[in-house]
């Protein structure tokens, strides 16, 4: 089993949800998060002022696979996530880490069954 962490860009995460649904993977958890790297951010006038915003918004996703279901659950994030054909720095990046096992609360199953 792995634990796929894949960090992208809010308005993507509508339709990498539905291609990830397609391909079967149903279970995710979601969360909002700013982060910055890069990019280096940008600058945007408030009220006449300049303001260097560093910290830029973005949508971590949290998907524990197993290891069979591991390449397509990467390159659907991959191909979704992308800005345009080429991509765009900012796109945000996927971190694939071991899982040693699995629980789940309700009837206490273990193991890649219960993912």
């Amino acid at each position: 089993m792995k634990l796929i962490v894949a960090i992208i860009q809010p308005p993507k995460l509508n339709a990498v949800r539905e291609a990830l649904e397609k391909i079967e993977v149903m279970r995710m958890t979601v969360c909002d998060a700013q982060g910055f790297g890069r990019y280096g951010g940008r600058i945007e006038m408030y009220r006449g002022l300049q303001h260097r915003l560093d910290l830029l918004r973005k949508v971590v996703l949290e998907i524990v696979v197993n290891d069979d279901f591991l390449e397509r659950t990467v390159q659907t994030i991959c191909n979704v996530a992308r800005t345009g054909t080429e991509g765009t720095i900012g796109d945000g990046a996927i971190f694939v880490l071991p899982a040693d096992d699995t629980i789940t609360i309700s009837d206490g199953s273990r193991g890649p069954g219960a993912v």
